[in-house]
């Protein structure tokens, strides 16, 4: 069964008073150093580092996204290559691999969630596998040992919300907005209602993306959430500069942000 590495492991920093935060890379972006850049988010505070493995139809993903993944596919990344990076890793904090059902489904349920494991991944994201059609994957992965991260969408009902989150592992994934990634000058309302809505029925960690894009964002909303997942914000770092120095001083800032500093 499904170890809950990450849930556990989220759950004891947020009860010692933590807001979590999980910060977002791209397998394969930038080609020569995207594993020290996992290390060095690491460093910097993140509580959980999501990892990318692109894929060709990324339908959750904003430009910013695409684009890095754009470029690790031109530079050759492959789920191989991901796992076999990830699996080379030295940090002490739960991966979470976020890709689409397509690659699962390719390598098979079984083979999917072995290799992760294997990698050294404690969690799977698959956004574009709604609830309805996920018992097959999450009953094979909860078997492996990964936990099935299950996004809550701001347009779910009262009636549906509570399903979605009886079957996440790992923590509930609120989606702070209807549309796909990326970075926002103003904090959502949808972000905080969602941020709410989860927190009033489940005491899994809960934590919300797609929006959040500056210091002052994470902390507006953690404090209602237990954390955020900041994606877009910290690619355009490199995007922009092209260090991942920088991607790692703005994930710092982050956690200043959520520590109150």
């Amino acid at each position: 069964m499904a170890d809950g590495t990450l849930e556990k492991h989220l759950r004891e920093r947020r009860d010692a008073g933590r807001k979590l935060l999980v910060p977002y890379i791209t397998a394969g972006y930038p080609k020569d150093n995207w594993t020290r850049l996992v290390e060095g988010m690491a460093g910097a505070g993140a509580d959980a580092i999501e990892i990318g493995i692109p894929f060709s139809d990324p339908v959750m993903d904003g430009p910013t996204i695409q684009e890095s993944s754009t470029r690790a596919l031109a530079d050759g990344i492959t789920p191989g290559l991901a796992f076999d990076g990830v699996s080379r890793l030295d940090i002490d904090v739960p991966l979470v691999a976020m890709t689409y059902y397509n690659i699962c489904f390719r390598m098979g349920h079984e083979r999917f969630a072995q290799s992760l494991k294997k990698a050294g991944f404690a969690a799977a994201i698959l956004p574009d596998l709604p609830l309805e059609e996920a018992g097959e994957w999450a009953e094979v992965a909860d078997v492996e040992g990964i936990e099935t991260v299950m996004l809550a969408a701001p347009t779910a009902s009262d009636e549906r919300l509570p399903l979605v989150v009886e079957r996440a592992r790992g923590f509930v994934y609120g989606v702070g907005l209807v549309g796909i990634t990326g970075e926002r000058n103003e904090l959502a309302a949808s972000a905080l209602k969602m941020a709410s809505r989860l927190k009033a029925i489940t005491d899994k960690p809960v934590l919300i993306g797609v929006g959040v894009s500056t210091p002052e964002q994470a902390a507006q909303l953690a404090e209602v959430a237990d954390g955020v997942i900041v994606g877009s914000a910290v690619i355009r770092q490199i995007l922009d500069t092209g260090s991942i120095d920088a991607a790692i001083d703005f994930v710092g800032s982050l956690r200043r942000g959520l520590d109150g500093d």
